[in-house]
């Protein structure tokens, strides 16, 4: 059984404060834009500078996204008619799968305002996304913000009141194995959109699966819409798309052809 730890908060100027998930949160979008980046150079299309572009886009729209869903979605009860600015400070109260949907929106928004088609970068985009958002997990474990329902498994932790699930533990297992999957899969040369077809498939049904162990016996817990959460119903759609980009057709090649010029034939004069 895992302890159950609380670090302190980081002070910053003007009085403000950060936690352990702040700043792995921003570890984790770092690492994940370099490794998207070093892999458009060495899988992707080679050219690098689109994602280098799009990664204020992805945090800024995820931010929002995430702070959204936390609130309609999950905590609608916190929205109240003498606070109307709390559904601006996207700080207070996020949610990682609405974090992923405002980023592909604001993905999508990028790259279609630099008339850029996206489909060549979702490889890279996935090597950059699975281990940035593993490195995202961990803060959620340190701050415990996915208690689980109670159990005596080995891996669970120590909550006071009792040992209890610790869902983004589980989630830091699983995306650092798809990790693994996905550089292991991208050496095997797969048609465009495979990697991210294969993230996209393999997270959603982890993820629809270990939300079941949610805890609903606490105080604050995620809001349940006819016995599902708002994530279980948001990866059902990403599970469509993953299953879209592994079945489509791989992109035809188009090929150019090389006009030969035609050489006049030369007669021999006459003498």
């Amino acid at each position: 059984m895992l302890p159950y730890l609380e670090l302190p908060q980081l002070s910053l100027p003007l009085g403000q404060k950060i936690d352990i998930f702040g700043v792995l949160s921003t570890i984790g979008v770092g690492v994940g834009a370099v490794l998207a980046a070093r892999a458009a150079r060495k899988y992707g299309p080679g050219d690098e500078e689109p994602l280098r572009g799009v990664v204020t886009w992805a945090v800024m729209f995820g931010l929002y996204g995430g702070h959204l869903l936390h609130l309609f979605g999950y905590h609608p009860e916190l929205l109240r008619a003498d606070d109307p600015f709390l559904v601006l400070r996207f700080w207070e109260g996020l949610s990682s799968m609405g974090g992923v949907l405002g980023a592909l929106i604001g993905i999508f928004v990028y790259f279609r305002r630099i008339k850029t088609p996206v489909m060549p970068y979702l490889d890279a985009l996935a090597l950059g996304t699975a281990p940035g958002w593993a490195i995202a997990r961990v803060g959620c474990f340190l701050v415990h913000d996915h208690p689980g329902v109670k159990s005596d498994f080995f891996l669970a932790v120590n909550w006071p009141g009792g040992p209890r699930h610790d869902l983004g533990l589980y989630d830091v297992f699983v995306l650092l194995a798809l990790t693994v999957v996905l550089y292991v899969a991208s050496t095997l040369k797969l048609k465009q959109g495979r990697l991210m077809g294969i993230l996209a498939v393999t997270y959603s049904a982890s993820r629809f699966g270990l939300d079941f162990l949610r805890a609903s016996d606490m105080a604050f817990v995620d809001r349940r819409y006819f016995g599902l959460t708002p994530a279980q119903y948001i990866v059902v759609g990403l599970f469509g798309v993953g299953v879209w980009l592994l079945t489509r057709p791989a992109p035809e090649v188009q090929r150019v052809e090389l006009a030969v010029p035609k050489v006049a034939a030369v007669e021999p004069a006459q003498t």
